[in-house]
C-alpha cells in the first residue's frame, strides 16, 4: 500500500477512537507496516492539519495521538456539547502543580510545601483522575506517593511533562489569577497561559 493510503487509514483509526492512540497501539493494528513508516505518516498528517483555517488538528498528548478542536472555536463547540470548563479551588491548583513538578511525592511533602492539611484536596484530585497513587515510599511508615496521570496530560494537551513551564511560573500565574477571582480558577486557563508564555522545559520525573 502507498503512504497516501496509510495516511488515510491512520486518519480513520484516530478519528474513530474514543481515546488518544499510541504509536504502539497503531503499530499493533497496522502490523503490515513498518513502525518508522507509520511514525513518518503521523508527522505528515500533523503537518497537514497545522493549517489554522481548519477546525481540528492532530495533537500529540501523553505521547498519544488524537484529533482535537481548535481552542478559538471552544465557545461554539461548548454550545453543541453543553459542557463547562472544570474549575478548581486555589488549594487544588497548588496541590496539582506541586504534584506535577515534584513527583513522586508524599502527602506529608505536599503539606510541608503548602503549609496546610491537603488530605481532602488529594482525594478530590484522585477522584478526578488527575493524580494517582504510584506506590509507597521506602521510609518508616511507608507513606503513599503520588504523581500525575495520563489524563492530566490529555486534559491540557501536553505531550509530556517537559511541555510544562517551571513551577515558579505556574505559581506566579495562580497568584495573579487569585487577585482577580477569589473563590475559583479555571485550571486549564492557568496551565494554557503558562505554556503560552514560556518555552523553558523542565525535567520529566518518573
Amino acid at each position: 500500500m502507498t503512504a497516501h493510503r496509510l495516511k488515510s487509514i491512520l486518519e480513520s483509526l484516530i478519528f474513530i477512537s474514543e481515546e488518544p492512540m499510541s504509536l504502539d497501539r497503531l503499530c499493533g493494528i497496522l502490523h503490515e507496516y513498518d513502525r518508522e513508516i507509520i511514525r513518518s505518516c503521523l508527522h505528515t498528517l500533523q503537518g497537514e492539519y497545522e493549517n489554522p483555517e481548519r477546525g481540528i488538528f492532530l495533537a500529540e498528548v501523553a505521547k498519544r495521538y488524537q484529533f482535537r478542536t481548535r481552542e478559538e472555536n471552544g465557545e461554539y463547540v461548548r454550545r453543541l456539547v453543553k459542557t463547562k470548563s472544570s474549575r478548581f479551588s486555589q488549594s487544588a491548583l497548588e496541590t496539582l502543580a506541586i504534584t506535577a513538578y515534584r513527583q513522586p511525592i508524599t502527602r506529608a511533602e505536599i503539606e510541608y510545601l503548602r503549609g496546610v492539611d491537603s488530605g481532602g484536596v488529594i482525594k478530590t484530585l484522585l477522584e478526578k483522575k488527575l493524580i494517582k497513587i504510584l506506590g509507597k515510599k521506602d521510609i518508616p511508615g511507608r507513606p503513599l506517593i503520588y504523581g500525575t496521570t495520563l489524563f492530566f496530560l490529555e486534559m491540557f494537551s501536553l505531550k509530556d511533562l517537559k511541555s510544562l513551564p517551571t513551577l515558579r511560573e505556574i505559581e506566579e500565574l495562580v497568584g495573579e489569577g487569585m487577585q482577580e477571582q477569589q473563590e475559583e480558577l479555571p485550571l486549564e486557563d492557568v496551565i494554557h497561559t503558562a505554556i503560552a508564555e514560556t518555552s523553558a522545559p523542565v525535567s520529566e520525573e518518573s
